[in-house]
């Protein structure tokens, strides 16, 4: 069977010359609609990889934050351990007054517990609405990891004694009451 272009020369209706610029015209068609298909693949490509790229920079600032907040829930649940693990009873008679923020607490301590707590070996420090006490060096670790923990942390004085003090002998006490 003759293709259509043999059938029309042989009748005579196109010539050779009209036939091969035809053919021609035809090839820079294909060669036109070939390279606007590459570009449009490669452009879609590039659409589709800056969207990726979009996506993966989402995911990594959602997998940032989840962290974030899984390792502020383990840091709560440690401290909350090293304050029950390490907290002291202080049930006494003597009312021991600190601050708590802008409020004034009060906890009913015994006389030795009120003396190492205005001396700094022991601390005050909150577990949700209720005071505890601890050892000076358990609310140091716990004022590493988050000190909102702490309410009161006296800070150890070394007691200095001048040669020439006059009143060397007369010690003041801690716990005076006005």
């Amino acid at each position: 069977m003759k293709s259509l272009q043999d059938q029309l020369l042989g009748a005579g209706l196109v010539d050779k010359k009209a036939l091969k610029k035809a053919n021609k015209d035809k090839h820079k068609q294909q060669m036109v609609a070939q390279n606007s298909k590459q570009f449009a693949v490669s452009d879609a490509k590039e659409q589709a990889e800056l969207k990726q790229q979009e996506k993966l920079g989402k995911d990594r600032a959602l997998n940032q934050q989840r962290n974030e907040a899984a390792e502020k829930k383990a840091v709560s649940a440690q401290i909350k351990q090293l304050i029950e693990v390490n907290s002291l009873e202080y049930r006494g008679d003597v009312d021991y007054n600190f601050a708590d923020g802008k409020k004034i607490k009060k906890l009913a301590v015994t006389t030795d517990v009120q003396r190492q707590l205005s001396r700094g070996r022991l601390a005050i420090v909150k577990l949700g609405d209720s005071y505890r006490l601890v050892v000076s060096e358990v609310a140091e670790k716990i004022a590493q990891r988050n000190d909102n923990y702490i309410v009161l942390l006296n800070t150890k004085e070394a007691e200095v004694i001048e040669e020439d003090d006059p009143y060397a002998d007369f010690q003041i006490p801690d716990d005076l009451m006005w």
